[in-house]
């Protein structure tokens, strides 16, 4: 069944991969501007692995989803609960195109290029925008509380794993050899 019209804020979605893309690649360099601050390290990426290339997705679409409900929704009666769970698909679907897209182009091909892996930030992006857009027009929607509450669950995992990271390749930067954010006294 498709829900009402969502025309103005589908075209924020998609417009919006775009600047996700910008404001995760910033997200980046962060941690490495702000003197490797362990606090920032928290949320940003403090490393070369996946996992934490993972974190340039993490805030931004969190944040977007979350700004946007607050600005346009009654403009645009969005309903709540549609809206969060699309935006926690959306969330989810730009966490695994991550991995899955770094591990099938180098594993596939043996070789590892930085416009590629720029390319899957976007790439990652834009999957998650689409389907957080279908989701949202097509899909049975839980209770916006119950997402706000897996949020907030993801966003402390990835907040252990930052200072406590399970030793798998997802987790170890690829330039270092090391799992996780390294105190100074350790590098």
């Amino acid at each position: 069944m498709q829900h009402k019209s969502f025309s103005q804020p589908k075209i924020w979605i998609l417009v919006s991969t775009s600047i996700l893309f910008i404001i995760g690649s910033v997200i980046h360099f962060l941690y490495d501007i702000l003197w490797e601050n362990p606090l920032v390290g928290l949320l940003l990426p403090v490393n070369e692995s996946v996992w934490e290339h993972i974190k340039m997705v993490l805030l931004p679409v969190i944040l977007w989803w979350s700004f946007y409900y607050h600005f346009q929704g009654k403009q645009h009666q969005i309903d709540k609960n549609r809206w969060f769970t699309a935006a926690l698909v959306a969330l989810l679907t730009s966490f695994a195109s991550i991995p899955l897209l770094y591990y099938f182009y180098t594993g596939a091909f043996g070789i590892q290029l930085l416009w590629v892996d720029i390319l899957i930030l976007l790439f990652a992006l834009l999957f998650g925008q689409l389907l957080g857009v279908h989701i949202y027009r097509y899909c049975k929607p839980i209770n916006f509380k119950y997402v706000l509450i897996v949020f907030a669950l993801i966003v402390l995992l990835f907040m252990i794993f930052t200072y406590f990271p399970p030793h798998i390749p997802l987790f170890q930067d690829k330039t270092t050899g090391c799992y996780g954010i390294i105190p100074h006294t350790l590098k």
